[in-house]
């Protein structure tokens, strides 16, 4: 029974979960510190970001960038020149992205959505609550949850931490999640244990991007890695038993 529970069992449990938030903190101000403000995500308009958003699935950022060049010089970077032009037509200008034929179908989808829910005005979308607006956006065919969350947060300004195969990496090497954890399971994590802020979410966000780059990649570069032992006090990410 939870009567049952001492009192000591639940000092100690918030004693180690205030450890592990304030190690997450600190992985934060490392990269922070290591790396700079990272600006992200790059876009000059909403409708940019969440058009890069469905670009970026399965494929670099540097083919996303391509296709974007590409939408831009043909002007279809508008919502109403994206909801006129044919999928098939979509598709032969985004190519540099990879299945390019899908990700003319979701784009198609996405931009049925936008103008649907909010005719383009992304500021509307954020007056709406949260999640009845993820909820809408994860119902569009092609738009699964990291997607939605990048949407959300770095086009419509929600507060809501984008997880992507980056963070799944790096913070199962660091003892903070399972190799197995959900993306639900690693989204709790960070918004448990952050401040819900915006700035924070979309910022760090686009650290672990950077560490996932450079350091902590399938072959990991854990000489180099700024989550040295200054950090989180050992030289090798640490087991999540210590948390």
């Amino acid at each position: 029974m939870a009567n049952d529970v001492e009192p000591g069992c639940h000092a100690r449990f918030r004693a180690r979960r205030g450890a592990r938030d304030a190690r997450l903190m600190a992985v934060y101000r490392a990269l922070r510190e290591h790396f700079g403000h990272a600006a992200w995500w790059p876009g000059e308009s909403p409708l940019e970001v969440a058009v890069g958003a469905v670009l970026t699935q399965n494929t670099s950022w540097k083919n996303v960038e391509r296709a974007i060049a590409t939408l831009k010089r043909a002007g279809l970077l508008s919502l109403p020149a994206l909801e006129a032009i044919s999928e098939s037509a979509l598709a032969r200008h985004l190519q540099s992205a990879g299945t390019f034929r899908v990700k003319a179908r979701r784009l198609k989808n996405l931009v049925a959505w936008i103008s649907r829910e909010c005719g383009g005005d992304f500021e509307a979308l954020a007056r709406r609550p949260f999640a009845e607006v993820r909820a809408s956006l994860l119902a569009v065919n092609g738009v699964g949850d990291e997607t939605a969350d990048a949407i959300l947060l770095y086009a419509a300004s929600f507060p809501t931490f984008v997880v992507d195969a980056y963070t799944r990496r790096v913070f199962a090497r660091l003892g903070f999640l399972s190799s197995s954890a959900t993306y639900a399971e690693a989204k709790r994590l960070f918004e448990r244990a952050l401040p819900l802020d915006r700035a924070l979410f979309n910022d760090y966000h686009a650290q672990i991007v950077r560490l996932g780059q450079h350091y902590c990649r399938r072959n990991p570069k854990c000489g180099a890695c700024p989550l040295g032992p200054s950090t989180m006090g050992r030289v090798k990410c640490f087991d999540k038993n210590d948390l």
